[in-house]
Protein backbone atom coordinates (compact mmCIF):
# COMPACT_ATOMS: atom_id res chain seq x y z
CA UNK A 1 0.00 0.00 0.00
CA UNK A 2 1.37 3.17 -1.12
CA UNK A 3 1.57 6.26 1.12
CA UNK A 4 -1.87 8.25 0.72
CA UNK A 5 -1.14 11.36 0.64
CA UNK A 6 2.69 13.16 0.68
CA UNK A 7 1.62 15.57 3.49
CA UNK A 8 0.84 13.36 5.91
CA UNK A 9 3.60 11.94 8.70
CA UNK A 10 3.68 9.79 11.73
CA UNK A 11 4.84 10.37 15.51
CA UNK A 12 5.59 7.79 17.14
CA UNK A 13 6.38 7.72 21.07
CA UNK A 14 8.75 5.17 22.02
CA UNK A 15 10.63 6.84 24.77
CA UNK A 16 9.49 5.53 27.54
CA UNK A 17 10.94 3.74 30.43
CA UNK A 18 8.53 0.71 30.67
CA UNK A 19 9.28 0.59 34.39
CA UNK A 20 6.42 -2.02 35.06
CA UNK A 21 8.30 -4.57 32.49
CA UNK A 22 10.37 -5.25 35.51
CA UNK A 23 13.04 -5.92 32.68
CA UNK A 24 16.17 -3.99 31.46
CA UNK A 25 15.44 -4.28 28.17
CA UNK A 26 13.44 -0.95 26.49
CA UNK A 27 9.82 -1.64 26.21
CA UNK A 28 9.16 -0.95 22.78
CA UNK A 29 12.27 -3.95 22.34
CA UNK A 30 10.54 -6.55 24.09
CA UNK A 31 9.82 -9.11 21.76
CA UNK A 32 6.34 -10.81 20.34
CA UNK A 33 6.32 -13.65 18.20
CA UNK A 34 9.91 -12.96 17.28
CA UNK A 35 9.75 -9.49 16.55
CA UNK A 36 10.22 -6.02 18.67
CA UNK A 37 7.32 -4.59 19.51
CA UNK A 38 8.16 -1.60 18.02
CA UNK A 39 8.64 -2.73 14.35
CA UNK A 40 4.72 -3.74 14.14
CA UNK A 41 3.95 -0.04 14.97
CA UNK A 42 6.43 0.84 12.30
CA UNK A 43 5.42 -1.86 9.61
CA UNK A 44 1.37 -0.44 10.32
CA UNK A 45 2.27 3.45 10.08
CA UNK A 46 4.72 2.99 6.67
CA UNK A 47 1.48 1.06 5.05
CA UNK A 48 -0.21 4.73 5.55
CA UNK A 49 2.75 7.07 5.12
CA UNK A 50 5.84 5.51 3.53
CA UNK A 51 8.98 6.38 5.15
CA UNK A 52 7.70 10.21 6.92
CA UNK A 53 7.97 8.47 10.07
CA UNK A 54 9.60 10.43 13.26
CA UNK A 55 10.19 7.74 15.84
CA UNK A 56 10.72 9.97 18.99
CA UNK A 57 12.90 7.62 21.33
CA UNK A 58 14.83 8.48 24.66
CA UNK A 59 15.01 4.70 27.27
CA UNK A 60 18.08 2.91 25.48
CA UNK A 61 17.56 4.94 22.34
CA UNK A 62 21.19 3.81 20.32
CA UNK A 63 19.65 0.64 20.69
CA UNK A 64 16.48 1.41 19.67
CA UNK A 65 17.88 2.92 16.82
CA UNK A 66 20.36 0.29 15.50
CA UNK A 67 17.12 -2.13 15.72
CA UNK A 68 14.51 -0.03 13.86
CA UNK A 69 17.57 1.42 11.35
CA UNK A 70 17.56 -2.21 9.68
CA UNK A 71 13.92 -2.32 8.56
CA UNK A 72 14.30 0.98 6.29
CA UNK A 73 14.78 4.87 6.38
CA UNK A 74 12.65 6.89 9.14
CA UNK A 75 13.85 9.99 11.07
CA UNK A 76 14.93 9.23 15.00
CA UNK A 77 14.16 12.22 17.41
CA UNK A 78 15.84 11.76 21.19
CA UNK A 79 14.06 13.14 24.01
CA UNK A 80 16.86 13.31 26.30
CA UNK A 81 14.58 13.37 29.26
CA UNK A 82 10.93 11.81 29.64
CA UNK A 83 8.44 14.94 30.48
CA UNK A 84 5.49 13.55 29.18
CA UNK A 85 3.88 13.08 25.54
CA UNK A 86 3.12 16.36 25.13
CA UNK A 87 6.70 16.96 25.84
CA UNK A 88 7.56 14.16 23.34
CA UNK A 89 5.67 15.49 20.24
CA UNK A 90 7.44 18.73 21.63
CA UNK A 91 10.27 16.99 20.34
CA UNK A 92 9.70 15.59 17.23
CA UNK A 93 7.80 18.52 15.32
CA UNK A 94 10.59 20.51 14.54
CA UNK A 95 11.99 17.32 12.24
CA UNK A 96 8.67 17.03 10.36
CA UNK A 97 9.50 17.54 6.49
CA UNK A 98 8.04 21.40 5.75
CA UNK A 99 5.14 19.43 3.54
CA UNK A 100 3.68 17.89 6.30
CA UNK A 101 0.28 19.16 7.08
CA UNK A 102 -1.28 16.84 8.70
CA UNK A 103 0.06 14.50 11.74
CA UNK A 104 -0.53 10.78 13.02
CA UNK A 105 0.39 10.40 16.26
CA UNK A 106 0.69 6.50 17.36
CA UNK A 107 2.17 4.94 20.97
CA UNK A 108 5.17 2.49 20.50
CA UNK A 109 3.95 -0.13 22.69
CA UNK A 110 0.40 -0.91 20.68
CA UNK A 111 1.30 -3.75 18.02
CA UNK A 112 -2.13 -4.65 17.74
CA UNK A 113 -2.82 -1.71 15.53
CA UNK A 114 -3.66 -2.23 11.85
CA UNK A 115 -2.36 0.18 8.88
CA UNK A 116 -6.64 0.08 8.02
CA UNK A 117 -7.70 1.61 11.36
CA UNK A 118 -5.27 4.05 11.06
CA UNK A 119 -6.13 5.04 7.70
CA UNK A 120 -9.67 5.06 9.20
CA UNK A 121 -9.20 7.78 11.64
CA UNK A 122 -7.06 9.77 8.84
CA UNK A 123 -9.81 9.40 6.67
CA UNK A 124 -12.50 10.09 9.42
CA UNK A 125 -10.61 13.55 10.47
CA UNK A 126 -9.76 14.97 6.98
CA UNK A 127 -13.69 14.27 5.94
CA UNK A 128 -14.89 16.15 9.19
CA UNK A 129 -12.32 18.73 8.62
CA UNK A 130 -11.12 18.59 12.37
CA UNK A 131 -8.09 20.29 14.12
CA UNK A 132 -7.68 17.39 15.81
CA UNK A 133 -9.44 13.99 16.16
CA UNK A 134 -9.15 11.31 18.42
CA UNK A 135 -9.12 7.26 18.18
CA UNK A 136 -11.39 6.26 21.10
CA UNK A 137 -13.12 2.36 21.57
CA UNK A 138 -16.03 1.66 24.29
CA UNK A 139 -15.50 -0.90 26.87
CA UNK A 140 -17.95 -1.79 29.78
CA UNK A 141 -14.86 -2.08 32.33
CA UNK A 142 -12.97 0.96 31.73
CA UNK A 143 -11.44 1.41 35.17
CA UNK A 144 -7.84 2.80 34.56
CA UNK A 145 -7.83 4.35 31.31
CA UNK A 146 -8.42 8.48 30.05
CA UNK A 147 -12.56 9.14 29.99
CA UNK A 148 -13.40 11.14 26.62
CA UNK A 149 -15.63 14.01 28.34
CA UNK A 150 -18.25 15.13 26.14
CA UNK A 151 -20.66 18.10 26.41
CA UNK A 152 -24.25 18.21 26.12
CA UNK A 153 -24.14 18.50 22.60
CA UNK A 154 -21.51 15.52 22.40
CA UNK A 155 -18.43 17.45 21.45
CA UNK A 156 -15.55 16.35 23.11
CA UNK A 157 -14.33 18.76 25.95
CA UNK A 158 -11.52 16.82 26.95
CA UNK A 159 -9.87 13.50 28.10
CA UNK A 160 -9.98 13.29 32.04
CA UNK A 161 -7.74 10.59 33.73
CA UNK A 162 -9.04 7.75 36.42
CA UNK A 163 -7.30 10.04 39.11
CA UNK A 164 -8.69 13.37 38.25
CA UNK A 165 -12.20 11.99 37.47
CA UNK A 166 -14.77 12.81 39.50
CA UNK A 167 -17.86 9.49 40.09
CA UNK A 168 -19.83 10.80 37.25
CA UNK A 169 -17.32 11.12 34.95
CA UNK A 170 -15.61 7.20 36.01
CA UNK A 171 -19.21 6.13 34.35
CA UNK A 172 -18.31 6.84 31.07
CA UNK A 173 -17.38 4.10 29.36
CA UNK A 174 -15.59 5.32 26.25
CA UNK A 175 -12.09 5.92 26.36
CA UNK A 176 -8.72 7.03 25.05
CA UNK A 177 -6.65 4.87 22.73
CA UNK A 178 -3.50 7.42 22.69
CA UNK A 179 -4.02 7.95 19.35
CA UNK A 180 -4.43 10.75 17.41
CA UNK A 181 -4.86 13.05 13.77
CA UNK A 182 -4.42 16.67 13.91
CA UNK A 183 -2.73 19.48 11.77
CA UNK A 184 0.72 20.18 12.26
CA UNK A 185 -0.56 23.99 12.66
CA UNK A 186 -2.79 22.86 15.50
CA UNK A 187 -0.27 20.99 17.29
CA UNK A 188 2.43 24.32 16.81
CA UNK A 189 -0.28 26.99 18.32
CA UNK A 190 -1.86 24.29 21.09
CA UNK A 191 1.27 22.05 22.48
CA UNK A 192 3.10 25.22 24.23
CA UNK A 193 0.03 26.38 25.79
CA UNK A 194 0.07 23.03 27.93
CA UNK A 195 0.69 23.58 31.30
CA UNK A 196 2.86 20.62 33.63
CA UNK A 197 1.50 21.94 36.93
CA UNK A 198 0.48 18.18 37.26
CA UNK A 199 1.70 15.80 40.32
CA UNK A 200 4.01 14.64 37.44
CA UNK A 201 5.55 17.63 36.62
CA UNK A 202 5.17 16.72 32.92
CA UNK A 203 3.56 18.30 29.74
CA UNK A 204 0.95 15.15 28.83
CA UNK A 205 -0.71 15.62 25.23
CA UNK A 206 -4.06 15.23 26.44
CA UNK A 207 -4.25 18.03 27.40
CA UNK A 208 -4.38 19.96 23.76
CA UNK A 209 -8.06 18.49 23.44
CA UNK A 210 -9.64 20.80 26.27
CA UNK A 211 -7.37 23.74 24.70
CA UNK A 212 -8.74 23.02 21.22
CA UNK A 213 -12.10 23.00 22.84
CA UNK A 214 -12.19 26.49 24.50
CA UNK A 215 -10.52 27.90 21.44
CA UNK A 216 -13.71 26.41 19.56
CA UNK A 217 -10.96 24.21 17.63
CA UNK A 218 -12.73 21.44 15.54
CA UNK A 219 -12.06 18.89 17.92
CA UNK A 220 -13.67 14.92 18.00
CA UNK A 221 -13.35 11.15 17.78
CA UNK A 222 -13.76 7.94 15.96
CA UNK A 223 -15.05 4.84 17.91
CA UNK A 224 -13.19 2.28 16.52
CA UNK A 225 -14.73 -1.30 17.08
CA UNK A 226 -11.85 -3.11 17.97
CA UNK A 227 -10.53 -2.92 21.99
CA UNK A 228 -7.61 -6.20 21.70
CA UNK A 229 -6.24 -3.75 18.87
CA UNK A 230 -5.29 -0.61 20.68
CA UNK A 231 -4.43 -2.35 23.85
CA UNK A 232 -1.20 -1.21 25.38
CA UNK A 233 1.74 -2.94 26.53
CA UNK A 234 2.36 -1.96 30.04
CA UNK A 235 3.70 -5.20 31.95
CA UNK A 236 4.47 -8.71 31.17
CA UNK A 237 0.99 -9.72 31.59
CA UNK A 238 0.02 -7.80 28.72
CA UNK A 239 2.96 -8.79 26.82
CA UNK A 240 1.49 -12.31 27.21
CA UNK A 241 -2.20 -10.84 26.19
CA UNK A 242 -1.11 -9.48 23.24
CA UNK A 243 1.02 -12.46 22.00
CA UNK A 244 -1.92 -14.58 22.37
CA UNK A 245 -4.08 -12.48 20.18
CA UNK A 246 -1.83 -12.22 17.18
CA UNK A 247 -0.86 -16.26 17.48
CA UNK A 248 -4.52 -16.28 16.57
CA UNK A 249 -4.69 -13.48 14.29
CA UNK A 250 -1.18 -14.72 11.85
Amino acid sequence: MQAIKNNIAVIILAAGMGTRMKSREAKVLHMILGRPMIMYVVEAARKVVGNDIILVIGNQAEKVRKVVSETGELIFVLQEKQHGTGHAVLCAIPSLPDHIEEVIILCGDVPLLTSNTITSLLHNHIKAKRDISILAVKIDNPKGYGRIVLDNENQVIGIVEEADAIEEQKEIKIINTGIYCAKKEFLLDSLPKVKSNNAQGEIYLTDIIEIGYKEKKVVGLLVGSDCDEVAGVNNRQDLIKVETIMRKIS
